[in-house]
């Protein structure tokens, strides 16, 4: 098949229809997983054998991540969960994102010259946030699981003591990152064993990890957050030139938060608050494209509008969205079907809108690393998590005998206002560090539910995320299913800079051409823009789960881009 559009693939592909029961059911037929590592997914499986939950099943699969995915997640870093618990039909956002130390002001991240300074704010010890990870995964297993945390970490903590393989992304990222990790001792420890680095092949074995795990599930918070391991952290961070006091890590503490809800067409949606960009940009893109009929426009003409809902609200994403804990969020107006209406009538469906001409100023109004992992269960609890710590291996530190390896999350951050991060995303004072508080983030886990089917979805990729489930739920709009959803091509844009970026096969020539007809820059592969400079990488990693209710069937869907995940489902006895 020639790769096109995955769009107009999407469109033209029939809906199979599938024989079952005359009426929706009332009860999944068993419990389905779908991570980025088949360890990982195995141990959520493997939980549910032994009666745990959906929720249960989370922290085993996260625990298993944090182990076997340093490149993307860890204890050292923190994550954003989306919770629906069946027997209540309640959803709640579980907030353990980092938090900014007291002494992370922004003037420790600029230059002599006044200038942002990657090499603080990207790497070492300063670029690290508070951990927020260990504290969600307590509290997730206190209130929401039936087994005790010891048993839900128990493949973790094996899988850390006894090693696995190193697969060849992790290598390859090692090999990228190796001279900033080989500067912090604790690093060289883990990840160049007797002075030799890792490479693809060998077993990594992590058995300070496997300890600072045992504590935190023998202890729960304070095995983590007090104790021995908060004193290794503190003292490994100080000692390597950072500033973190034991009060700020017993001081950390979850939060759980309302989950944006709105409707698509015949799905509702539930996503991710602030500190989240995620949901509100989520649900500006599908309200300005709710019109549309998607279906029957020409791909270049269905580009072009997708794109122009993704230019606005990346642009209000830079101005308005912070720590709700902070800085007031005009939350209410931004969700407003009239405010989407509003961007639509700005749009023009025959030239693109040049970023500059929206406005730069607030108006006013009141590789991809990352992790992400689904889960249903037989009682139809639903978990979509996402979870990281940062850029590739983080802040590149791991504090002596601890094994955690700590994020860089300080970068998300507007740390000089105006002024672009890793992710080339801009922000102003509503994202400006201050002790205590939340960076933005991207991270977007995400329910859709209608009628016949519930689906659970969520990527890594930076601020590709949000895109990357934007066209998720396209997929799942136009039919598709869960393993297709996981594979479409994909093509993103962010207000700044004003390009068009595209995998391979996203965009076919043709509507290439005619996109640029109307003004707009894009950046193919090689191979399908004579000349052009983009990239023929591929983006993200998607996990996503569904259940048919109509069938009464699940479906997991792992990413073909990523040779380690893997989905399982597990038929009820």
């Amino acid at each position: 098949m020639n790769r096109i559009a995955w769009l107009l693939l999407a469109f033209l592909l029939p809906l199979a229809a599938a024989a079952g029961p005359a009426a929706p059911a009332a009860h999944p037929p068993g419990a389905a997983v779908a991570s980025a590592h088949h360890l990982a997914t195995e141990a959520g499986i493997e939980v549910l054998r032994q009666g745990g939950n959906a929720f249960d099943a989370a922290v085993a699969v996260s625990g298993v991540l944090s182990v076997v995915e340093p490149i993307s997640s860890g204890l050292g870093g923190g994550g954003m969960w989306l919770l629906h618990d069946a027997k209540s039909g309640r959803d709640v956002f579980v907030d353990g994102r980092e938090t900014a130390p007291a002494a992370a002001t922004p003037d420790k991240f600029l230059d002599a010259k006044g200038n942002l300074d990657p090499q603080r704010s990207q790497n070492g010890p300063w670029s690290a946030g508070i951990p927020g990870l260990p504290a969600l995964l307590v509290h997730v297993a206190e209130k929401y699981g039936r087994l005790p945390l010891k048993q839900s970490l128990a493949s973790a903590i094996r899988i850390a003591r006894e090693g696995f393989p190193v697969y060849a992304r992790m290598a390859h990222g090692y090999a990228l990152k190796r001279q900033v990790m080989d500067r912090y001792p604790g690093t060289r420890a883990v990840f160049s064993p007797n002075g030799k680095p890792i490479r693809e092949g060998d077993i990594f074995r992590q058995p300070d990890l496997a300890a600072t795990l045992e504590r935190l599930a023998a202890q729960g918070f304070d095995g983590f957050y007090r104790g021995t391991t908060a004193k290794r952290l503190v003292a490994g961070v100080n000692a390597a030139g950072g500033q973190w006091t034991l009060d700020e890590l017993a001081g950390y503490r979850v939060k759980e938060r309302e989950p944006i809800h709105f409707r698509y067409h015949d799905w509702t949606i539930t996503t991710a608050p602030p500190p989240s960009s995620g949901g509100i940009a989520l649900a500006q893109m599908l309200q300005i494209l709710a019109p549309y009929d998607l279906k029957a426009m020409p791909e270049a003409e269905r580009v072009h509008m997708v794109v122009e809902s993704m230019r606005r609200a990346f642009r209000d994403r830079t101005f308005y969205l912070g720590d709700p804990d902070f800085v007031k969020i005009p939350q209410r107006l931004l969700l407003s079907p009239d405010y989407a209406a509003g961007l639509r009538a700005g749009i023009d469906p025959d030239k693109a809108t040049p970023s500059d001409l929206l406005s730069g100023q607030p108006t006013p109004l009141e590789d991809e690393e990352t992790t992400h992992f689904s889960i249903i269960d037989a009682d139809g609890n639903r978990v979509a998590a996402t979870q990281t710590v940062n850029l590739l291996f983080g802040s590149g530190l791991i504090p002596p005998g601890t094994g955690v390896l700590l994020n860089d999350e300080m970068d998300d951050f507007a740390l000089k206002p105006g002024t672009p991060n890793a992710f080339g995303v801009m922000g102003f004072e509503a994202n400006a560090p201050k002790p205590g508080k939340r960076m933005l983030s991207s991270m977007t886990p995400t329910f859709m539910e209608s009628r016949d089917k519930v689906v659970a979805l969520g990527t890594p990729g930076g601020s590709r995320i949000i895109t990357m489930v934007l066209l998720g739920i396209l997929g799942y709009d136009a039919g598709l299913q869960a393993p297709q959803v996981a594979a479409l091509p994909r093509y993103h844009h962010q207000w700044l800079p004003d390009v068009i970026d595209a995998e391979p096969g996203a965009i076919s020539t043709q509507a290439a051409q005619a996109l640029q007809a109307m003004g707009h820059r894009i950046e193919l592969p090689p191979d399908e823009a004579a000349g052009g400079r983009g990239s023929s990488h591929v983006w993200g990693n998607l996990q996503t789960v569904e259940w048919d209710r109509r069938a009464n069937v699940l479906r997991g869907g792992t990413d073909p881009r990523n040779p380690q995940g893997k989905a399982a489902v597990l038929a009820q006895p």
